[in-house]
């Protein structure tokens, strides 16, 4: 490794090491509100949760056992995996997909590819083997993938915090609710850092839109010996004409 590496590597290292206690703490009250107190998002995000719990009910809110606590997260997790498969595999007869049908490189989503995609976003491993610019749609991306950062680390997070609890409360019976983690972390933790980056990208002049891919010709000397060689092929073809 080169000296600009080894500075990278301790900057990276650094910078997790000073956020660690501040976003543990801010976890903390994210995810124990009734112990530990809420946050400075109350007030604004606090309606909102308090919509989601009306619309999952009642039980939302109830504590679970692990094996309760386990069934909701397997559920939830399965329901979300056939749910990406399915857009995946429909991706022809939903919004947005002309552009991506209309590429002469384009990867068909066969059904591995499709479903291989599902399992790796949802554990968080996103691991692809084709290029998703001319495999996915504008949709698939920003509904069946994108939601997939949300759920995965969510889930992650909510896991880490029942192992905490089971083991600070060995002789208790629950371990807190699923649902309750799951909205809690994606409102007060996810959410506020998305919008915050998403504020600071466009400040930045970066863009989304919904128009057609563009090709860019790059300085690039294979490239242009490539273009050189069809200029000099078409050139040949009018003059035998």
């Amino acid at each position: 490794m080169s000296s600009l590496e080894w500075i990278q590597a301790f900057a990276i290292l650094g910078g997790l090491l000073l956020i660690t206690k501040p976003v543990g703490l801010y976890l903390y009250h994210v995810l124990e509100p009734d112990r530990a107190g809420g946050t400075f998002l109350d007030v604004i995000v606090g309606p909102v949760e308090r919509f989601v719990y009306a619309l999952l009910g009642k039980r939302s809110r109830e504590a679970q056992t692990w094996w309760q606590y386990a069934q909701a997260l397997l559920i939830f997790s399965l329901v979300i995996m056939l749910a990406t498969y399915g857009m995946l595999r429909l991706q022809g007869f939903l919004p947005w997909h002309q552009y991506v049908d209309a590429l002469p490189n384009k990867t068909p989503l066969v059904g591995h590819l499709a479903f291989n995609t599902a399992a790796s976003f949802l554990t968080n491993t996103n691991w692809q083997s084709y290029s998703g610019e001319n495999t996915m749609s504008y949709f698939s991306q920003m509904v069946a993938l994108v939601m997939h950062h949300f759920y995965s680390m969510t889930i992650g997070i909510a896991v880490c915090a029942v192992l905490v609890r089971g083991i600070a409360g060995d002789r208790g019976t629950t371990i807190g609710n699923f649902w309750r983690d799951l909205v809690r972390v994606i409102l007060y933790f996810v959410m506020p850092i998305c919008i915050v980056y998403a504020l600071f990208l466009c400040s930045q002049g970066s863009i989304m839109n919904f128009k057609p891919t563009t090709t860019v010709n790059v300085l690039d000397r294979a490239r242009q010996r490539r273009e050189r060689r069809l200029l000099k092929l078409s050139s040949r073809d009018q003059s035998r004409r």
